[in-house]
């Protein structure tokens, strides 16, 4: 059995950062990762995510260009192309983080892990333990429990999609669902938002919300409230998406669920440690991040608190340094945390072209 200081299962950004500042003060740490380095921000978040919103608004500015006596004109996007590039700066990325980690002499063990007692691990058949354990597994999208939902894709497999999609049906009210309908919008899709209630973005700012919905809608994204999908099929010419207003959707290339996300705490043992989870899968903390097992602790996603990347990273090193720094009573405070990231990214979607458009009138 290989014994270090810390383990840590999971190398997204909130356990890359824990295990990175453990590091620096000396620690022996062992970091579990089966998938590409950086988690969900980094593969199939935030970063790609933002990418192709740059692209989304690339393509609104050339068409706008004109307006300000630019000979300018837009061509066929080459999607391959695109996702291409993206890849590659991602796996870039994905080294970045692996040379961090390989520079901190932190043991990386590419393999997923899974608890056999509550201070061992078991990875390809090896066995670690640690007086301190840190969790940071995050979460997945989920699909609802209709018939055919397996047809549509999540958010992870958006990043997989090897063409451009032309007739997209999104499904959610976040801002997940708010992003790729707008995104895809700018990127000349024909684009249904389909929503369970009269709005978007419950939890955002009213105003806000309220007028972006306007303005997606001005622009082409089609809304349809108080909907749920009942059942997706096959059809001769893409999918058939049934909703529970008695509309038909046909012809559909691309479904996207955005209807949730899950923790990943059912893949990995709990239930050799004693860990107590809620009814979510999400794991409670105190403000130490400790769990409900000592020398346990949990970050990121996974403890459903504020899922935004500078928060797992700010509480990952916190927690370092309250272990191997010395500083006692060191833990993040969840109070006041602006997600500044998640809402201009979100409310400046592209698809702004009609109220633009009123501004140049000034109307």
């Amino acid at each position: 059995m290989k014994r270090y200081d810390l383990l840590v299962i999971g190398g997204g950004s909130g356990g890359v950062a824990t295990a990175n500042r453990a590091a620096s003060y000396g620690a022996r740490v062992a970091l579990f990762e089966a998938g590409r380095m950086g988690g969900t921000c980094v593969n199939v978040g935030c970063v790609p995510k933002k990418i192709m919103w740059t692209a989304a608004s690339l393509n609104e500015a050339v068409e706008e260009a004109a307006d300000y006596g630019f000979a300018a004109r837009t061509g066929a996007l080459d999607w391959a192309e695109l996702k291409s590039r993206r890849d590659a700066y991602i796996q870039r990325l994905n080294g970045i983080y692996e040379r961090g980690l390989n520079n901190n002499k932190i043991d990386v063990v590419h393999s997923f892990a899974r608890f056999v007692e509550p201070h061992v691990v078991e990875a390809d058949g090896e066995q670690y333990t640690a007086e301190h354990i840190v969790i940071a597994v995050g979460g997945r999208p989920v699909l609802p429990s209709i018939p055919g939902a397996e047809l549509g894709i999540t958010s992870d497999g958006f990043f997989e999609l090897q063409s451009q999609p032309k007739r997209v049906v999104v499904v959610g009210a976040g801002y997940v669902s708010v992003e790729f309908g707008g995104l895809l919008r700018a990127l000349g899709a024909e684009v249904t938002l389909a929503l369970r209630r009269d709005h978007f973005l419950r939890h955002f700012d009213k105003t806000l919300r309220d007028e972006l919905m306007k303005q997606m809608e001005a622009d082409g994204v089609r809304i349809v409230r108080h909907v749920t999908v009942m059942d997706v099929q096959k059809g001769d010419t893409g999918l058939l998406v049934e909703l529970g207003n008695g509309e038909t959707i046909d012809g559909v290339d691309t479904l996207i669920w955005a209807v949730g996300r899950r923790p990943n705490t059912d893949r990995i043992g709990i239930e050799h440690t004693g860990l107590e989870l809620k009814a979510n899968g999400t794991i409670p903390v105190d403000h130490f991040q400790q769990t409900s097992v000592a020398g346990v602790y949990a970050v990121g996603d996974v403890i459903g608190k504020y899922e935004l990347t500078p928060v797992a990273i700010a509480a990952g090193r916190r927690l370092a340094d309250r272990l191997f720094g010395g500083k006692t009573d060191r833990h993040l405070v969840y109070e006041n945390i602006p997600p500044a990231d998640r809402h201009c990214r979100t409310f400046r979607t592209p698809g702004g072209r009609a109220v633009r458009a009123r501004q140049r009138q000034g109307i």
